[in-house]
């Protein structure tokens, strides 16, 4: 009889890979944007399914701007710009290269 797969659980935006800039970093970095999450929450332990819940008011944020950064309103556009730089850094520190991304992309 096979047994009912655990949900997965999330490592938390400082145990990700590539220093946090993966699809589920940037849902949780939008999160921050738009207050959904206060910014001290990483999501570590979180199953798959509240992240899920989180994506959708997430969407319902951005198709409130077209999902684009530059229609955002210039409180949360200048929000945006600094919780993304700051990730960036950061996970440069890690070792993190976008442009190894795009390289493997190609």
């Amino acid at each position: 009889m096979k047994r009912p797969s655990s949900p997965k659980i999330y490592v938390g935006l400082e145990n990700d890979l590539n220093g946090g800039m993966t699809m589920i970093g940037n849902v949780i970095r939008d999160a921050w944007v738009f207050g959904i999450l206060p910014e001290t929450e990483t999501c570590e332990g979180w199953a798959m399914s509240r992240i899920d819940a989180i994506h959708q008011q997430i969407n319902a944020e951005w198709d409130k701007y077209g999902c684009m950064v530059s229609r955002l309103p210039d409180d949360l556009r200048a929000r945006h710009k600094q919780i993304y730089d700051e990730a960036m850094a950061r996970a440069r520190t890690r070792g993190w290269n976008p442009d190894e991304i795009v390289d493997e992309v190609d």
